[in-house]
């Protein structure tokens, strides 16, 4: 099954497309990184799609989603997504899938609807202390190009301030957790290759179900470097439901 939707929500209409089949298991919310959009899953989605309903959608401004005139913060973008959930009638449980900037956003959403997940899959997702703690081992060059990369979305005080809701949310979850980590990302030195896999792994202790796992020899695009650790960690968290 195959359906694609453009789903009126409160300021904007979002882009999403339901695929797999209903076979009573949880439907998987997908979230794409900063600046990305559902095609970031295609490498996964033909297989992802054999174990259960997927959904993928495009945050406003991206993709075929229409613009939002919302700041584009988490908090706002996980209010975005829940009012798709209900106009789109997609029932919880959910099994959350967030790479990069939208592992913060899913994070958010499972400590603000906890009732409505039973699982959660960060794949090398953004930690909240990112800025203070990792970027500054970085090179010069590397610190200003990621500075500079905040023009597809939000802007960089944006993306500040999600990463602060998310450090000021009630962050202990009770759900299944599966961290994913990159193990070799690109510009990245053993010293800060070391401190990613540190911090990757203190995310998957946010919840009492924790597991942590790191991609070896993947960059940051682990779904399409090792697609099939995606896979597997979503495929264990459905079959243990």
């Amino acid at each position: 099954m195959i359906k694609e939707m453009l789903i009126p929500i409160k300021n904007c209409k979002l882009y999403a497309k339901l695929v797999g089949k209903n076979n009573g298991k949880p439907t998987i919310i997908m979230e794409s990184g900063y600046g990305d959009y559902s095609k970031a899953w295609d490498s996964v989605i033909a297989e992802i799609s054999m174990l259960s309903n997927v959904l993928i959608y495009d945050r406003a401004g991206l993709g075929k989603s229409e613009p939002s005139p919302n700041s584009r913060t988490s908090s706002e973008m996980v209010k975005e997504l829940k009012a798709l959930l209900i106009k789109a009638k997609i029932e919880p449980p959910y099994i959350l899938v967030g790479h990069s900037f939208g592992g913060v956003n899913l994070r958010l959403y499972a400590t603000e609807y906890p009732n409505e997940v039973c699982g959660l899959i960060l794949v090398d997702s953004t930690p909240e202390d990112y800025i203070e703690r990792l970027l500054p081992t970085m090179t010069k060059e590397f610190q200003q190009a990621y500075n500079k990369q905040f023009v597809y979305e939000g802007n960089y005080d944006e993306f500040m301030e999600s990463l602060k809701q998310l450090k000021e949310s009630k962050r202990q979850l009770d759900v299944p957790l599966v961290v994913l980590s990159a193990g070799k990302k690109a510009h990245y030195s053993e010293k800060s290759q070391m401190l990613w896999n540190e911090m990757q792994k203190e995310i998957s202790k946010t919840s009492s179900k924790g597991q942590f796992l790191i991609a070896e020899n993947s960059t940051h695009y682990i779904q399409n470097d090792k697609p099939e650790v995606v896979v597997n960690a979503i495929k264990a968290l459905v079959d243990n439901i």
